[in-house]
């Protein structure tokens, strides 16, 4: 049932248009003008043009883009910061794709927590909710002093295996150790094994050394990872698959960051296909990449948007895609 028009405002980033309006017409509600832009300057400046007072805002906005994604976080702040002085009841941040997910720890000397100076930010700006999509690491919803929703991409990927390929010949891929328990609880699913390869870094987005470990002999597998950025580890994951054996590699993920020349690497890779959702916007890159489709995830941040505002159970979407 859509939300109705008068108890909800809808606010799209610039970030990723089209994702913004496939969810207005999810939840069959139009786009609240408010716009942000940026003087001569390069400043950002955020334009609200219709009343948002004792209203349930919700802004659209995702981490993306390799050289703006500091002006989106930027613009998200001050809309979040606009729309909180001009007496909205409650506002809550849906970003598909939370930005600085992977500086979530200290793991060297001197080395900031990003992570959880973004959650800071955003809730300094007078946000009140977050509702976001597969968290690099699912801790950072302990950032937080307002409730995050962590809804998953799994229910569409199940949906998405099942619908093309055997269980007979099926086998599930972790590319890392970290990933082990998302590919344990997709194959636990399905009632097909799991792999993993285990990987050593010498520094970020460089792997030094991959091991397989399990059996994929004319198997085809299906290789499951949160994001794809530079591709690196899939594309060494797909040969190390192949070279044991594999029968194809198909690689699902749910962001499709694909920074630098990830495209080149994909195209040239021994991958078969590659899979993710468009938490991310990838019009030129699915132009560019025959290998690459896409899975849509706009009805399950709709109907998590429709749910919070209705007061109704979010956790049903962990396990389930909205019709």
């Amino acid at each position: 049932m859509p939300a109705t028009q008068n108890s909800i405002k809808l606010v799209a980033g610039k970030s990723h248009p089209q994702l913004c309006e496939s969810i207005s017409k999810k939840l069959g509600l139009s786009l609240a003008r408010v716009g942000a832009f940026q003087y001569t300057n390069k400043e950002t400046a955020v334009a609200v043009g219709e009343s948002v007072r004792d209203e349930d805002v919700y802004i659209i906005q995702t981490g993306c883009g390799e050289n703006n994604i500091n002006d989106f976080l930027m613009e998200l702040l001050i809309i979040i910061n606009a729309c909180r002085i001009a007496s909205a009841r409650r506002i809550t941040v849906v970003v598909p794709n939370f930005p600085y997910a992977r500086q979530d720890k200290k793991d060297k000397s001197r080395a900031p927590i990003t992570a959880k100076l973004i959650a800071n930010l955003l809730q300094t700006a007078g946000c009140n909710h977050v509702i976001t999509m597969d968290l690099h690491a699912s801790q950072i919803q302990g950032f937080f002093r307002v409730p995050v929703d962590n809804l998953y991409a799994e229910p569409s990927v199940l949906r998405y295996i099942q619908e093309h390929y055997s269980k007979k010949d099926l086998i599930i891929v972790s590319p890392d150790a970290g990933g082990a328990k998302r590919v344990a609880s997709i194959a636990d699913k399905l009632d097909v094994n799991f792999a993993l390869i285990h990987k050593e870094r010498q520094k970020a987005n460089e792997i030094s050394r991959m091991v397989l470990v399990g059996d994929v002999t004319n198997k085809v597998c299906v290789l499951i990872d949160d994001m794809a950025d530079t591709c690196g580890t899939l594309c060494k994951a797909a040969d190390i698959l192949m070279s044991n054996g594999a029968q194809k590699v198909i690689a699902m993920v749910t962001h499709g960051i694909f920074s630098s020349n990830a495209v080149e690497k994909l195209n040239k890779s021994k991958l078969d296909k590659i899979i993710c959702t468009n938490s991310m916007p990838l019009d030129d890159k699915v132009t560019e990449c025959p290998k690459l489709e896409v899975i849509d995830i706009s009805p399950t941040l709709a109907e998590a948007i429709r749910r919070l505002h209705n007061g109704e159970s979010v956790s049903y979407l962990f396990n389930n895609i909205p019709e």
